[in-house]
């Protein structure tokens, strides 16, 4: 038992210092090969940002635990727009100035409400999953399509300035990029591990667990990358990293998994679940869009996301002594 809590915590810390160089590697290689700061911010931020979700839900379905591996992606969704967006809110009101951010957020919407067709029959076949990878792909596709027709756009000017201070060289960028994949790898297996020994113990399932636990841990590099772009008034970029990370939880993290594993959906996710995702998703759209002309979250609707996350932590809390 304390040898899982220790690697729970071990791999907590590991996964986020590993996730944070690979994410500041792979962005230094992307621009050295001239990408355009929008398709770094869109695509090299989002994929890192999320890089540990699919990491741990790959292995989890590995191992033969997909609930984990559900319960990670979208328990990391409800943690990245509850508790990250309400918190930042709370310290700084966010104001939405990109054309990009506003238009990835009801796809976002549209994203989460597809997914349920994956669950209402009780499982996500390999069927199911490669359907949400190809919705991925084509995500991808049209993002790199738009990047190229679109305007400069206030995400790009946020995005450029968080990486103009990084000198990093081609060199360094690929080796921090190597170094930053297999310690997310090592610590991903870590954290996995100690997580289905703890929920062995004391008889949770892995799905409660990858909500909570594992879901918090694998949104750190969400919330790092959140607080030091609001300290430097990059408010778009906040909402780009979590509406990004958002994206590809709910179809790259579940799809991924999927395909290794087939994952029997337990029904607590149709009726708790996947409602809290979908509708703090909701809110999130009518915050980013705004009621009318410009979108803005403030510091009363940060309070109301959080309370919303701490509410629903104590949902299941209740629902694990409970049981």
């Amino acid at each position: 038992m304390v040898i899982a809590l220790i690697a729970i915590l071990a791999g907590l810390a590991l996964l986020a210092w590993s996730a944070d160089r690979f994410v500041d590697g792979a962005a230094a290689t992307a621009r050295h090969l001239g990408l355009s700061p929008l398709l770094i911010g869109m695509l090299v931020i989002g994929f890192g940002t999320s890089a540990p979700e699919m990491m741990v839900s790959a292995l989890a379905a590995l191992q033969g635990n997909p609930g984990l591996a559900l319960g990670n992606a979208y328990g990391s969704n409800i943690t990245n727009i509850a508790l990250i967006v309400g918190l930042v809110a709370l310290v700084s009101p966010l104001l939405v100035h990109s054309q990009v951010v506003r238009r990835e957020l009801p796809m976002l919407m549209l994203v989460t409400l597809a997914s349920l067709w994956c669950l209402h029959d009780g499982r996500i076949s390999r069927w199911d999953a490669v359907g949400l990878l190809m919705l991925l792909a084509v995500f991808l596709g049209y993002s790199i399509w738009r990047s190229r027709q679109s305007d400069p756009d206030a995400l790009q000017a946020d995005v450029d300035a968080d990486i103009s201070g990084d000198s990093m060289s081609l060199k360094s960028g690929v080796t921090w990029t190597l170094v930053g994949l297999v310690l997310l790898i090592v610590s991903s297996r870590l954290l996995v591990w100690g997580a289905i020994e703890i929920a062995s113990a004391f008889g949770i399932s892995d799905l409660v667990i990858g909500l909570t636990v594992v879901a918090i841990g694998t949104s750190l590099p969400e919330l790092a990358s959140s607080i030091s772009a609001v300290r430097k008034n990059e408010h778009d970029l906040v909402l780009g990293n979590v509406v990004g990370s958002n994206l590809f939880n709910t179809l790259g993290v579940v799809g991924l998994a999927g395909v290794i594993e087939p994952i029997d959906v337990d029904p607590a996710v149709l009726v708790r679940d996947w409602p809290v995702m979908a509708g703090l998703t909701l809110v999130l759209l009518v915050f980013g869009m705004g009621w009318r002309g410009q979108g803005r979250i403030n510091r009363l609707e940060g309070g109301i996301l959080l309370s919303c996350f701490i509410a629903y932590t104590a949902w299941l809390v209740v629902g694990v002594i409970g049981s």
